[in-house]
């Protein structure tokens, strides 16, 4: 059977390093302690003023490539998942594909918010899995949520941050690659976060933006016990399809917005909380990239190896879900 077998990894994260005391700062109460405490996040990276998406992404892209023993204009296609574009229109990925010289590969953007990258994986699987044409497709997370947050709203702008991290796929008829995946979706939620401005429904405008909607909002606080479950239902799903138990998994990558959910979907599962790849104190909460800059450090770390089997399990406002297991 051909599979898409992950050949080649990058990431990347911008220079800028926002500590948790400028949040004591600007927001006047100490925020630092709560955040070490209760997320272990420390510190976290922001885009610079002329810092963009697409410049992240090609940078995070460049390194997946160089690793995968490629050149770009070896690629296929790029898929890139993000929720933070660098237009509405064009596509973010057709301004990577220019930018590093892609020049036969097609594109297009993925948007389940913080579940893209593990949805774009799951995409770009299939299509090796179906198209003997494809040989090697890039996948990128990107995140530049920086731009969107009002530096004083306590509840968004103390967790989110910038990144991008990105992979290459390529055929495999070795028993190896991606397994399986599953898509979810919550659509019920909808409404509780969000950018609420700047689509058909509600252009920007001056009234809009003096009203700040055209920043991220949490509107609703989610059920804490929301991703905890169906991460647990999906990671169960996953091993079932393949025969194997959760305890065979090497590293679990879940989306990095709250070590608790983390910590309580590996407990649900039996599994010790080491196996579970985590980010978020150095690098904040950096959405569709996340799970790919997570799998960059432990793949520079040398926590997972050749063989390994990896779960990845990412959700996103929507409220969107998705994972993808993978014989590395």
């Amino acid at each position: 059977m051909r599979r898409a077998k992950i050949t080649g990894i990058g990431a990347f994260a911008p220079e800028k390093v926002v500590p948790n005391s400028f949040f004591n700062e600007i927001l006047g109460e100490d925020v630092d302690t709560w955040l070490r405490e209760n997320l272990t996040i420390r510190e976290r990276r922001w885009t610079g003023e002329n810092e963009s998406t697409a410049d992240l992404s090609e940078k995070a892209a460049l390194a997946a490539i160089a690793n995968a023993g490629i050149v770009p204009a070896d690629l296929d296609l790029i898929i890139l998942a993000t929720d933070t574009p660098e237009f509405v229109s064009p596509s973010t990925s057709s301004i990577v594909q220019h930018r590093i010289g892609a020049v036969k590969a097609g594109t297009f953007d993925i948007n389940t918010a913080c579940a893209g990258f593990v949805t774009a994986l799951n995409t770009a699987s299939r299509f090796i899995a179906s198209d003997d044409d494809m040989k090697n497709i890039l996948v990128i997370g990107a995140y530049n949520m920086s731009k969107y947050l009002d530096l004083h709203d306590k509840k968004t702008v103390t967790l989110f941050a910038d990144g991008a991290g990105a992979v290459v796929v390529s055929p495999s008829e070795a028993g190896d690659g991606f397994l399986n995946g599953e898509l979810y979706t919550e659509g019920q939620y909808n409404e509780w976060m969000g950018i609420y401005a700047g689509g058909s429904r509600t252009p920007v405008t001056k009234e809009v933006m003096d009203n700040k909607d055209h920043l991220l909002k949490f509107v609703k606080k989610f059920p804490k016990e929301l991703n905890p479950a169906i991460w647990t239902k999906m990671v169960k799903t996953a091993c079932e399809k393949e025969g194997i138990t959760p305890q065979q998994i090497g590293r679990y990558f879940f989306t990095q917005i709250n070590i608790n959910s983390i910590w309580q979907t590996l407990d649900n599962l039996g599994i010790d909380r080491d196996k579970g790849e985590v980010i978020m104190s150095t690098y904040g909460y950096t959405g569709s990239a996340c799970i790919p800059m997570a799998l960059n450090e432990a793949y520079k770390g040398g926590r997972i190896k050749r063989g390994d089997y990896l779960m990845f399990v990412g959700s996103g406002g929507g409220l969107a879900f998705a994972s993808a297991l993978v014989k590395f």
